[in-house]
C-alpha cells in the first residue's frame, strides 16, 4: 500500500516541534551528568542502540514492510551524516554551557541554503548569504575560539551544524515519501551499527547510575526525534522552524536550576545573533501571488 503524507497541520506541526525541543534540552541534561564518567563513544552507542531497541517491535507490529523504502540511500545518508553531527554536539555538551552546546545543533537552519547552493548548485540570494554570515559569526560568540582550549571546540561545533543541516534536508525530503516511524527506525538501526565499531576500543562495563543515564538519554532522544520527523511532516520547516529554539531556553533553565550555570553576556548575544539570522534566512524576498502554489504548503506523496 503506497504512502499517504499526512494532512498539513501548522498547530499540530508547532506543537510538536515545541514538545520535540523541551525533550531534547532534558536529553542534553542526562548526557551532560553521563559525560562526567562516561566516554563520548559510549554516549553515543547507547543513545542509539536505546533508539533501535525501542523502535525494533513495531516491525513485529506492522510485519517487514516497514523496512520496504525505495530510497535507501537517502536514509543511509541521513544516518551517516546525521550520526557524524551527534558526536560532534554530544562532545559539546561535555565541554561548554548546555545551553550554548545546544546552539551548534539549532544554528543548522541558518546554513542549509549554503549547504544547498554549494552541494545542489540552488540559488542562494544576498538575505541568505547575509543569514549564514551572521549564523557563523553568532556561533563564534557562543562558543569563544579566542579563550583557551575553546578553538578546537568551536570547529567541531560549527561542522556539526553544517552536518545537521545536510541531515536536516534529508529528513524533510524524506517525509514526502516516507512515514515518520520509517525515517526513525533507519537512522537508529544505521547508526547503531555505525557507532558500535568504536566501541571495540572505547567499551567498559558501566555502573547502574551510569547505565540509567546514557539509556534515559536514548530514549528522551528518540521521542525528540519522533516528534520532530512527524512536526516536519505536518508543516512546512520555513513556519514552524523557530520554535526549535525553545531547546536553548529550556536546556538554559536546567543548567540554571541544577549547575547554576549562566552563559556570559557575549554567549548570549550570540544566541540572539543567530536567532535573527535564522529569521532573515527564512523571511522570502517577495510576496507570493494568491494563485501562485507554494511548494512546501502542498501535501506531498498523495
Amino acid at each position: 500500500m503506497q504512502y499517504q503524507a499526512p494532512r498539513q497541520s501548522l498547530v499540530h506541526g508547532l506543537a510538536l516541534l515545541t514538545l520535540s525541543a523541551m525533550l531534547f534540552s532534558a536529553m542534553g541534561v542526562l548526557i551532560r551528568m553521563a559525560s562526567h564518567t562516561v566516554n563520548n563513544e559510549t554516549v553515543v552507542f547507547f543513545r542509539n542502540l536505546t533508539g533501535a531497541l525501542m523502535l525494533l517491535p513495531l516491525v513485529a507490529v506492522h510485519g517487514t514492510g516497514l523496512l520496504k523504502t525505495a530510497v535507501p540511500m537517502q536514509h543511509l545518508w541521513r544516518g551517516v551524516v546525521g550520526l557524524a553531527a551527534m558526536y560532534g554536539f554530544f562532545y559539546a555538551i561535555a565541554h561548554i554551557p548546555l545551553s550554548s552546546a545546544m546552539v551548534f545543533t539549532y544554528s543548522s537552519p541558518v546554513f542549509i541554503p549554503l549547504i544547498a547552493w554549494l552541494v545542489l548548485k540552488e540559488t542562494l540570494t544576498w538575505r541568505m548569504g547575509v543569514a549564514a554570515l551572521l549564523g557563523f559569526i553568532g556561533v563564534l560568540m557562543v562558543c569563544r575560539p579566542d579563550v583557551e582550549g575553546m578553538g578546537w571546540i568551536a570547529v567541531i561545533g560549527i561542522v556539526s551544524s553544517l552536518l545537521a543541516s545536510l541531515a536536516f534536508v534529508t529528513v524533510r525530503s524524506l517525509s514526502a515519501t516516507e512515514p515518520t516511524i520509517r525515517i526513525v527506525l533507519y537512522f537508529s538501526l544505521i547508526s547503531t551499527v555505525v557507532s558500535a565499531i568504536p566501541m571495540t576500543w572505547a567499551w567498559r562495563p558501566l555502573d547502574p547510575h551510569e547505565l540509567a543515564l546514557v539509556v534515559g538519554a536514548g530514549v528522551l532522544a528518540t521521542l525528540s526525534q519522533l516528534a520532530m520527523s512527524r512536526a516536519y511532516s505536518l508543516a512546512p520547516a520555513g513556519k514552524i522552524g523557530p520554535a526549535a529554539y525553545l531547546a536553548i531556553v529550556f536546556a538554559g533553565f536546567w543548567a540554571w536550576l541544577l549547575w547554576n550555570e549562566v552563559p556570559d553576556h557575549l554567549a548570549i548575544a550570540g544566541i540572539v545573533v543567530i536567532f535573527l539570522a535564522t529569521l532573515l534566512c527564512l523571511e522570502r524576498p517577495r510576496r507570493r501571488r494568491a494563485t501562485e502554489p507554494d511548494p512546501l504548503e502542498e501535501t506531498p506523496g498523495v
